[in-house]
């Protein structure tokens, strides 16, 4: 139930005319029209009259300015570098004429940006004949979704006059095409993003990954080696590369060879041939991998078949996987485990002695799964359990010098040791803590208990002792330090607010990680962790972001109704305007994790932004990253104190910020969010228009029919279940409130989401179609709970963004072009 990212670039206007805060209100206007005061050139052009061998081509057509106009001319070059750009108030020009045997032909250029989904018209007079292409189509009148568009007219006369009209509503304005600067935020998903990034033992080179999309959904991952002290990329690859551990060398494995390269020379050896596919991970010492394989379970008939179990309608559950050993040397893969219960590798030690694994197995009663991890010597193969059926631990991980364990888990791990919540709430069990065993048979202790941020991925450095880990700090990730010896943990100052993901030299104190923020995308940086101090390597912000004007965001916080300080934060659109009327989105959280300062998001605020709207990101109670208390509310109270938190949180946004208009304002969410977009309905009349993406209608028949309907409900529903709690399982489900719902609501989702299956959409969806209710139903056909098909994320998109111009700026065209009355 989380976020996959979504690029946008776009592009912006410099100031004609301005945009309107917003369409309240207001019946389709007639269009204005505004002259084009900048243009570039190209040409003229001449085009000498042919030798005419006869009075009239094939067809019986006489050569002549018509003919003249067909001759072929890179439209695009008007938009060079060094193409002439000429100015007029009135958008009159004049060029070079025609004469006698010979025509002129002019090429003009200018760019315009829109606001909103409207139709727009280019109107030349002057010339003797034109032509006009938009966005390279020909026609001098398009229906055009939001963002940057450019015009180009070709034409034959010495004079023109230009002008731009857009209607209705449609708020536009012209750009310096020369200019590169100022360029809107639009919906685009091209681009080279950061996949992850490592570091060599010694700390003297990077591996970066890279991912990057091309128009029309084309995806290719790369990666490159930098030395760090000269900043030289002194390889490059498609990705794969990992490094020995033992020395400043890289390898990959294809076609089961073990290819090792020396970055300071470039040369290559096969180290090992024979090589099993599958998942596998080399020992400290490079000398053997652990593979973690899969072997296939028993097979059924494909049209009558039996579920053993609520999971075993999963693609792949019956399937079971295992661990064994492959020593690079002799060739040889030893197994490790055999059974019929999953076994996960957690760790190897420094030493490559042993090895921590986890054994995964089933129950009724929750926790609905229990882990056992033991520590097995790899010489000896006997094997010590650590841990004994405990369904709250997550990660186990060996100290470099492999006394002491480091476990991560939910607040109930260790029968509770690290639970801090109130005494009626159960902590949630995607909040996570730390916990270490200072050597085996000894007593866990928790270490992270009063410590509020949510643990993420953790790292015990050799190098320094320290360990290192992410966490959800609030609505940020932030990275941390803990000093296993006193307990103590500091936060590293970086200069992200999202740190995404982050690596540890083997041998150095260095550190390599990527991180975006709330105004900028991907950035990759190094930390040398003796000192904290922080060097940026690369910027692919500023390739996406290139001549972008975003607009302002703000922190806006207040204090709810319990005394709980909720966060949140504000976007304006670019050139903001105070004392106009704008109108609000509000987003927030889908599943238990807050909605983060990431720059990109499925839901990219900067875009609505761009549009015309003021966006408000609430981080309501229930999401990790803000302490065990806060976070537990989000069990067993199927959304009561989290919506109460948004209207309370929206009502006093509205009344502090006098440019809301609050008659306008929408609202989005996705899964659990969907669920709360439905629920805050039944709950409040503040909202003009609403989107649910995959959203929980009914919690038993989601508990029942979704892949992880009931395993979820492990987390917001802790040991309550459909026959015992019927105040939360019906009373709190949106559809049997149904007939308390006046505000027109989407419903969008994939037709094969297993996760939050399409009926609860459905149902829904008739409940408010049986009451006569403003309602609409899109499924998006072959995608799962998240959208990822490159064309129909791009529809599903303009829809979300359809929905809200038709209800919130007054404006039905953009959703009529999408999904026209039918006569059914």
């Amino acid at each position: 139930m989380r976020k996959i990212s979504l690029s946008a670039l776009g592009l912006a206007f410099l100031a004609l005319s301005a945009f309107p805060a917003t369409a309240s209100g207001a019946e389709e206007s007639k269009a204005v029209s505004s002259p084009v005061t900048k243009v570039t050139t190209a040409g003229p052009y001449v085009v000498r009259a042919p030798f005419m061998v006869d009075a009239v081509d094939v067809n019986g057509k006489s050569f002549g300015p018509e003919s003249v106009m067909e001759t072929p001319v890179d439209l695009e070059s008007v938009f060079a570098s060094d193409a002439e750009t000429l100015s007029s108030s009135d958008g009159s020009y004049s060029f070079q004429g025609t004469s006698a045997g010979s025509y002129s032909l002019n090429v003009l250029g200018f760019k315009f940006s829109t606001n909103a989904f409207g139709h727009v018209q280019v109107e030349v007079s002057g010339l003797e004949n034109s032509k006009v292409y938009i966005d390279g189509q020909e026609g001098a009148g398009a229906d055009l979704r939001p963002g940057t568009h450019e015009a180009v007219v070709k034409g034959i006369g010495s004079k023109a006059r230009l002008s731009v009209s857009a209607k209705p509503e449609v708020g536009f304005s012209l750009e310096d095409s020369a200019d590169e600067s100022g360029r809107y935020y639009t919906l685009r998903m091209e681009g080279r993003h950061f996949g992850g990034s490592s570091l060599s033992p010694s700390g003297k080179y990077m591996i970066v990954s890279y991912t990057t999309t091309y128009p029309g959904g084309r995806t290719a991952r790369s990666a490159k080696v930098t030395e760090l002290s000269s900043g030289n990329v002194v390889a490059e690859g498609r990705g794969g590369m990992k490094w020995l551990n033992t020395e400043d060398k890289y390898y990959s494995v294809e076609d089961g060879k073990m290819v090792v390269t020396d970055p300071a020379t470039g040369r290559s050896e096969v180290r090992a041939t024979g090589i099993p596919d599958g998942y596998s991970v080399l020992s400290p010492n490079d000398d053997y991998f652990i593979f973690m394989l899969t072997k296939e379970g028993p097979k059924e008939r494909e049209d009558i078949y039996e579920i053993v179990d609520p999971e075993d309608r999963q693609p792949g559950w019956r399937n079971r996987s295992c661990l064994a050993k492959y020593d690079i040397a002799g060739g040889v893969m030893q197994p490790l485990t055999y059974g019929y219960h999953d076994t996960y590798l957690s760790d190897i030690s420094a030493d490559g002695k042993h090895i921590l694994f986890s054994v995964r197995r089933q129950q009724t009663a929750r926790p609905t799964s229990l882990t056992d991890i033991y520590d097995m010597d790899l010489e000896t193969m006997n094997v010590t359990k650590i841990v004994d059926g405990d369904g709250f631990v997550g990660s186990a991980s060996y100290s470099p010098d492999g006394r002491s364990i480091l476990f991560s888990g939910t607040p109930e791990s260790f029968g509770g040791i690290g639970a801090n919540v109130l005494k009626w709430q159960t902590p949630s069990m995607t909040d996570y803590q730390l916990y270490l065993l200072d050597h085996i048979g000894g007593k866990v202790k928790p270490l992270t208990k009063n410590f509020d941020p949510n643990v993420q991925n953790v790292v015990w450095s050799k190098a320094d002792g320290n360990i290192y880990f992410t966490a959800e700090n609030k609505d940020s990730v932030s990275l941390y330090r803990l000093r296993p010896g006193s307990g103590k943990i500091s936060m590293v100052k970086l200069p992200e607010e999202m740190v995404l993901s982050f690596s540890i030299a083997g041998n150095a104190p260095v550190m390599a990680f990527g991180g975006q923020g709330s105004m900028n995308s991907d950035r990759i940086y190094t930390v040398d962790l003796k000192s904290d101090a922080v060097t940026l390597r690369e910027d692919l912000s500023a390739e996406l972001l290139k001549g972008v004007t975003l607009g302002e965001c703000h922190n806006w916080n207040f204090k709810d109704k319990d005394g709980y300080e909720i966060y949140g934060r504000y976007y304006l659109p670019p050139h903001f305007d105070a004392s106009k009327k704008y109108p609000l989105i509000v987003n927030y959280y889908g599943g238990c994790s807050p909605t983060g300062r990431n720059f990109e998001s499925r839901y990219p605020w900067h875009l609505y932004a761009a549009m015309g709207y003021v966006v408000y990101v609430v981080n309501p109670r229930g999401a990790t990253g803000f302490g065990q208390e806060f976070s537990a509310y989000h069990v067993d109270t199927a959304g009561d104190y989290v919506s109460d938190d948004i209207i309370e949180g929206t009502k006093k946004f509205v009344k502090e910020h006098s440019f809301v208009d609050a008659s306008k304002i929408g609202c989005i969410g996705a899964s659990y969010g969907g669920f709360m977009t439905q629920w805050l309905q039944t709950k409040t009349d503040i909202f003009a228009a609403a989107i649910s993406h995959a959203g929980i209608s009914d919690h038993t028949s989601y508990w029942g029919n979704g892949y992880w309907g009931y395993s979820y409900s492990e987390v917001s529903m802790a040991n309550a279940y459909p026959w015992n709690r019927k105040d939360l399982y019906v009373d709190h489900s949106p559809l049997y409130n149904a007939d308390k719902i006046h505000t027109p609501l989407l419903f969008i989702q994939g037709n094969s989401d297993t996760n939050v299956p399409p009926m609860e959409s459905v149902q829904m969806f008739t409940a408010l179609k049986l009451l006569d209710r403003p309602t609409a139903l899109v499924f998006v056909d072959g995608q799962d709970h998240h959208i990822l098909d490159y064309d129909k994320r791009m529809r599903w998109q303009d829809t979300i963004f359809a929905w809200f111009q038709k209800w919130l700026k007054g404006d039905s065209s953009w959703w009529e072009s999408m999904y026209p009355d039918k006569n059914l």
